[in-house]
Parts: structure tokens; sequence; C-alpha cells
């Protein structure tokens, strides 16, 4: 996606060797249009497939999730990484580790939300090494819905998030894809969409 790609090289800033931060329009503040275009993208990559849920995982992976949920007309649910007091039964979890945090937590989403009706795509930030993306499936499985396809803002693909993914059976489809960081500039290579 251009757009994005052109963003990440204005605002992104590479942060050591192997680190994005898009902190401008992504993961603080976020730019509503730019999330509204990688909504729609995303939803008309998919509109055909049947898709009844979208999945992400608090946070920053809630507003690209919702513009896309909003555009194929279905619902959207977040994992929470902590239980609050008002998730007593009925709770689906998985443990999820954190590249950028470098913590692992336990991830929640109740299990009336899912069923095994649901189409998922789970739409999320960022793709390093596939531990978020594995626990939300994770999670999806348990409830015995299907996760249709994993839809990535970013993705490094100097990581193996993808190959470990897709080694397990998951379409993934990621917008911009990083080839490397080089110099302190990004360097992309063809993107999925």
């Amino acid at each position: 996606m251009q757009l994005l790609e052109e963003r990440i090289q204005t605002a992104g800033q590479v942060l050591g060797e192997n680190i994005l931060k898009v902190d401008s329009f992504l993961t603080h503040q976020v730019d509503t249009n730019l999330m509204k275009e990688i909504g729609q993208t995303f939803a008309q990559t998919f509109k055909e497939a049947g898709i009844t849920k979208v999945v992400t995982i608090e946070a920053s992976g809630i507003a690209p999730a919702l513009y896309t949920a909003e555009a194929l007309e279905v619902p959207m649910i977040f994992a929470k990484k902590s239980k609050n007091i008002t998730m007593t039964e009925g709770i689906l979890t998985a443990q999820v580790y954190s590249f950028t945090k470098q913590v692992t937590s336990q991830v929640s989403i109740a299990e009336k939300f899912l069923s095994s009706d649901d189409k998922i795509l789970i739409v999320d930030d960022f793709l390093a090494n596939g531990q978020a993306a594995k626990g939300l499936i994770e999670i999806i499985e348990q409830a015995g819905a299907k996760v249709e396809a994993v839809g990535i803002v970013i993705e490094k693909s100097f990581q193996d998030g993808r190959q470990v993914l897709e080694e397990a059976g998951h379409q993934v489809l990621s917008l911009a894809r990083i080839d490397r960081f080089q110099d302190g500039q990004v360097v992309f290579r063809q993107a999925d969409l």
C-alpha cells in the first residue's frame, strides 16, 4: 500500500537493528484517515470471504481492526492483555510474548463473542515473530471458529513471523513489508496488497 509506505518513510523512525517507531500515526497517535484507508483495503480484499468478525489484540491493533470491521459491516473483538473484574466466566486465553515490550501476557476474549460459525479475519499492527497472531489463532480455535486470514499493517519480513504462520497453514496478507533497515532508513519489499 503506497500511502502507508510513504507514511512510514516520512514519519517512521528506525531505532536500532529491528525496531520501527510509528507512534505519530499508528501506535500512539492514530491517523484516522490512514486507518480508514487501511480498513477499506483489507475489507475490499476479503469482501467475498464471508468474514463474520475481525479480531485483534489491544492496543495498537484496535484502530486498523475497527476500520476494517466497519468497512466489512461486522463486529470487531479485541483480546485483552489483562483480565478485569467483569470478565468472570467463559474466558478463552493464550500466552503471548511481545517482541517490542519483551514481556509475556495472558490475553483473553470472552467465549460468548466467538462461535464455531464464525469466519475470522485477524488484523494487527505489526508482524515480527508472529506470537501475537499465534495467540489470537489459539483463542479463535478454542472457540471452534475458523481463521480465514491474518491481515498485517506492517510486516518485518526479516523476522520469522510470516514463516511461522504460513507453516501453520494460515494466509498472511501485509500492507507494508519491510525487507531491512539500512543506514537508518526503511527498505521495503513487495507488499501483498
